[in-house]
C-alpha cells in the first residue's frame, strides 16, 4: 500500500460523513479522525430512545458501524471504498447520558478485509460509562459502479 496523505484522508471522511443521511438524522457529529481511529458523538434525544427511555440499540449499532467503517477509511487508498459485511454488538449497559461517544479503532488492516472494534460510551457528569462494544468486518471495494468514497 502506498503512503496515505492524512489531510486528504480527513477531508475525504468529513465529506463522506456529511453525505450520510442516517448520521444527520441522528444528530451525530464527526469529532475525531486520526490514523486508525474515528470518533462520532451525538446528544441525547428522546426521539432516539426505545420504550424505556434509553438510547435504542439500533441507534447505538448505527453509530458504532459508522465509527468503525470510517476508522477503516483512514487505512485505504483514495480510489477505493468500503462496505460493512458483518458486525456483532454487545449491549453492556443502558444508554443513559447527556451525550454519547462512539469510537472505532482498527484491529486488523488489510487490502481486502479490514476488522475494527468499536466502543460506545454514555457521557454525563462523572466518568464515561461503557454501554456497548462492536466487532466489525469491512470489505474493500474496488471498481464497483455506484460504490465510491
Amino acid at each position: 500500500m502506498s503512503e496515505i496523505n492524512s489531510d486528504t484522508v480527513h477531508e475525504r471522511i468529513r465529506q463522506s460523513f456529511s453525505r450520510q443521511g442516517a448520521m444527520h438524522t441522528l444528530g451525530a457529529e464527526l469529532t475525531r479522525v486520526s490514523q486508525g481511529v474515528v470518533e462520532i458523538e451525538l446528544p441525547f434525544d428522546e426521539k432516539l430512545t426505545q420504550q424505556h427511555g434509553i438510547l435504542h440499540a439500533g441507534v447505538i449499532s448505527a453509530a458504532l458501524d459508522s465509527a468503525c467503517t470510517y476508522s477503516a477509511y483512514t487505512m485505504i487508498e483514495p480510489d477505493v471504498s468500503l462496505l460493512t459485511i458483518e458486525f456483532k454488538v454487545n449491549l453492556m449497559s443502558p444508554g443513559k447520558g447527556d451525550r454519547f461517544l462512539f469510537r472505532g479503532e482498527i484491529t486488523k488492516p488489510g487490502s481486502t478485509i479490514i476488522v475494527a472494534d468499536g466502543r460506545g460510551y454514555a457521557l454525563s457528569d462523572g466518568p464515561a460509562k461503557l454501554i456497548a462494544s462492536m466487532t466489525s468486518t469491512m470489505m474493500v471495494v474496488r471498481g464497483r459502479e455506484g460504490i465510491t468514497g
